[in-house]
């Protein structure tokens, strides 16, 4: 159903990515950014009241009709989880405790993996750092799609799919592009969230524990805060890698949007990126950005010139430092 995407590949650059030599450029101009490479504290308290607020979520809908579990599954509990998963996303980056307390971050991080059902956490963090490092590396960047979601996902219908399934993957397709030993974080990670689906399980009852699990799988999939995933690097513009998005879903995502800026600083959380943009506005306001992600969902699925190709890859110079 709808025309086939007329993209065969990947858009293949032999250009280092922007955002290192960026960097260099503006901190020789504005020193004053590192003033905001920081720990947030905030975030420790907002990750906190994140969790109870699910937890509350849970005792109210263990006893209702399972149509409305669903409901509020998608209207409030995804909104939640998803903006959890970015709440992770903070903490990888060490912003709840600082740099000097890294493996503090990855408990907090297990932690915040509650009420996602899913362990999450230090596998995110392992894949992320190199997503940073070495942006659209083959077989390094698992951001990037496989050839499989590429060459079949090229219609408008299959398109759609393809973002209604995108948690699952998200979740397997680091397996396929960049598989790496488990670690011990992670079988930790594994055995304290398996514990705590069973604890919702016996004590909250089945309706919670699929509330939990589906609030997750519909906040990442046909959502409309989803529309990061693709906003962020999937390229609208020949020849621009990353995108900024500047609206009102940031205050659910902890600035998240704010991309371009996040690449560059990547050791600046996210309450700070805002400031990053105002202090450094010539390198960023004449950027492509957007001001709606649910625009960017529609324009994906409906153009015939964007697929899950549409990413910009790299050839691996050397020998990789991987996480």
């Amino acid at each position: 159903m709808g025309n086939r995407v007329a993209r065969e590949d990947f858009e293949w650059v032999y250009t280092d990515q922007p955002h290192a030599s960026r960097r260099q450029e503006i901190l020789a101009k504005y020193p004053e950014i590192k003033s905001l490479m920081k720990p947030d504290p905030n975030l420790i308290w907002i990750i906190v009241l994140m969790v109870l607020t699910q937890l509350v979520a849970f005792y109210l809908v263990k006893d209702l009709d399972w149509k409305w579990v669903l409901f509020w599954a998608y209207a409030f509990g995804s909104c939640i989880n998803h903006s959890m998963t970015l709440a992770i996303h903070e903490v990888s980056h060490n912003s709840a405790f600082g740099n000097n307390r890294a493996l503090w971050n990855r408990w907090f991080g297990i932690f915040a993996n509650l009420p996602i059902g899913v362990p999450y956490s230090v596998s995110f963090k392992r894949y992320h750092m190199d997503h940073h490092r070495y942006l659209g590396g083959d077989g390094i960047d698992v951001d990037i799609p496989t050839d499989f979601e590429g060459w079949f996902f090229c219609t408008t219908f299959r398109k759609f799919v393809w973002v209604i399934l995108q948690p699952l993957f998200y979740a397997f397709r680091p397996l396929f592009i960049n598989p790496k030993p488990i670690s011990y974080l992670e079988v930790i990670n594994t055995v304290i969230q398996i514990t705590f689906d069973i604890i919702v399980y016996y004590v909250f009852g089945i309706r919670s524990l699929v509330y939990m699990l589906a609030a997750s799988l519909l906040g990442l999939g046909l959502h409309p805060i989803s529309g990061h995933f693709i906003a962020e690097h999937y390229m609208f513009l020949k020849g621009h890698e990353t995108y900024s998005y500047y609206g009102p879903l940031n205050l659910l995502t902890f600035n998240v949007g704010y991309h371009n800026e996040h690449h560059d600083f990547p050791n600046v959380p996210g309450k700070n990126l805002p400031l990053v943009r105002k202090i450094a506005a010539e390198y960023y306001d004449s950027l492509p950005h957007y001001t709606s992600w649910v625009k960017v969902l529609y324009d994906f699925v409906m153009d015939d010139t964007v697929s899950p190709y549409s990413r910009m890859k790299r050839h691996q110079k050397g020998q990789a430092a991987l996480e």
